[in-house]
């Protein structure tokens, strides 16, 4: 399992469009990924899910792995959103 925190900095966190460009990088992995926001997990390849937890800007998010590309998937994902959701 492979964990790391990141900072969302958009200006509308992680609402549409960007949750959408979350849950389609995170689907591209084969490990299961979730994200947490407090106490609250959800399924990372799950757009409902990441649209659920509210998170807005300002706020620090965990992104969580497990699987054989576990590593890669976390890194890629926090460094979208450390990116501010640009390819």
């Amino acid at each position: 399992m492979f964990v790391k925190t990141v900072e969302v900095k958009n200006q509308v966190g992680l609402r549409a469009r960007p949750a959408t460009f979350f849950t389609q990088k995170a689907n591209e992995f084969k490990c299961q990924v979730w994200i947490e926001k407090g106490d609250r997990r959800v399924n990372a390849k799950s757009l409902l899910g990441v649209l659920s937890l509210g998170v807005i800007k300002g706020m620090s998010v965990s992104i969580v792995a497990d699987g054989e590309d576990e590593e890669r998937a976390v890194e890629t994902l926090c460094e979208l959103i450390s990116r501010d959701f640009a390819e």
